[in-house]
């Protein structure tokens, strides 16, 4: 099984410690991708001393294969950022998806990105010129990371760190090719769900998630 985590909370306490070189640094801070990837960064946040904020981001998964992303949406002050895996696209309208599967697909992840941009404390940090670390509870496709890249780099980031405590080889590779950084704690050869590296990883709520940016 490799290394397993007891929960989100206690993988970011041990993700926090590979990223000491950010304690207490100015002009860091710490944005979890909503929702999984908010206790992680609560923790990172809390233990290196930093500023928590989030990024809202929807996988786009291929129907009857929702696990598989084909893209990815992030919402970053005011605009929402679209990244799609076009070859990946191809292959499985070639493959019998229909195009109105797919958009029915955007259509409501664009809505559920949208119903949670009043309901999230933390979506509007100035990040012009700042350090942003941001952590996932886990890289699988990379795709919601990639995504979230692009919308801190539009908002203005000088400098991005992607920090997640596991990921797929594939995923890890992908994300290094769009920023600064990547800090990954657990790369197994053979990447299974993500939430199978967690003793407990159950769903998390929205009431939950606004709790931890709340703290």
């Amino acid at each position: 099984m490799g290394t397993r985590f007891e929960d989100r909370t206690e993988a970011g306490e041990r993700l926090a410690a590979a990223l000491s070189q950010f304690r207490e640094r100015p002009g860091t801070v710490v944005l979890g991708l909503a929702r999984g990837g908010i206790p992680v960064a609560a923790a990172v946040a809390k233990a290196l001393y930093l500023p928590l904020g989030t990024v809202l981001v929807r996988k786009l998964g291929i129907p009857g294969h929702e696990e598989t992303a084909y893209g990815a949406l992030a919402w970053a002050r005011g605009r929402t950022v679209r990244l799609v895996n076009k070859p990946l696209v191809d292959r499985v309208l070639d493959h019998g998806v229909r195009r109105e599967w797919l958009d029915e697909v955007e259509e409501r992840e664009r809505a559920e990105l949208h119903r949670r941009v009043d309901l999230y404390p933390g979506t509007s940090v100035d990040l012009a010129g700042k350090t942003v670390l941001l952590v996932d509870d886990g890289l699988a496709t990379g795709a919601t990371m990639r995504a979230a890249v692009e919308a801190v780099r539009e908002s203005g980031a000088a400098v991005v760190v992607a920090a997640a405590p596991v990921g797929s080889i594939e995923a890890e590779a992908s994300v290094e090719r769009v920023c600064d950084a990547v800090i990954c704690l657990h790369l197994p050869g053979k990447f299974r769900a993500v939430g199978s590296f967690y003793r407990h990883f159950e769903q998390l709520s929205d009431d939950a998630a606004i709790g931890y940016l709340g703290q």
